[in-house]
């Protein structure tokens, strides 16, 4: 066994990795109504997947991703970027954001593009910082 290593700090980053991450959802899902928000919840998600390297190194926390860092950084571009094209769509200026409701009554589901909106700046800022934190973390070891 490593004498280094720490079962007990292994077991609580396990843990803690997957709250952290439940947070930044939670940030993300309220952050158009409230405080918080797609840059919040990266910042968040950024902390967990830190955490995780420091504990597990970098190789572990990086494929724990969903994607590597480039290719969430360009997806959340991405998403950011088509959030403002309903708007376009309809005449209007880029990114003017849509609101509408799925269904009726009690049970409508409320869209917004601002969700969309703010799930791409925080994949795209969970990408790009997390993947900074990753090389850095690589390069102190």
């Amino acid at each position: 066994m490593n004498p280094d290593r720490s079962i007990v700090l292994e077991n609580a980053v396990s843990t803690l990795y997957w709250i952290m991450l439940a947070a930044a959802l939670w940030l993300l899902l309220r952050g158009h109504n409230a405080p918080g928000g797609g840059f919040v919840a990266a910042l968040v998600a950024v902390a967990a997947s830190a955490a995780h390297a420091l504990v597990f190194g970098s190789a572990a926390a990086r494929a724990r991703l969903p994607l590597a860092p480039l290719g969430l950084s360009a997806l959340g571009l991405a998403l950011a970027a088509a959030s403002g094209l309903p708007a376009l769509a309809l005449g209007q200026d880029f990114l003017t954001h849509w609101w509408g409701e799925l269904g009726a009554g009690d049970l409508a589901l409320k869209l917004s593009t601002v969700l969309l909106f703010d799930l791409g700046v925080a994949l795209c800022v969970w990408g790009a910082l997390g993947g900074f934190c990753l090389r850095l973390l690589e390069n102190l070891r």
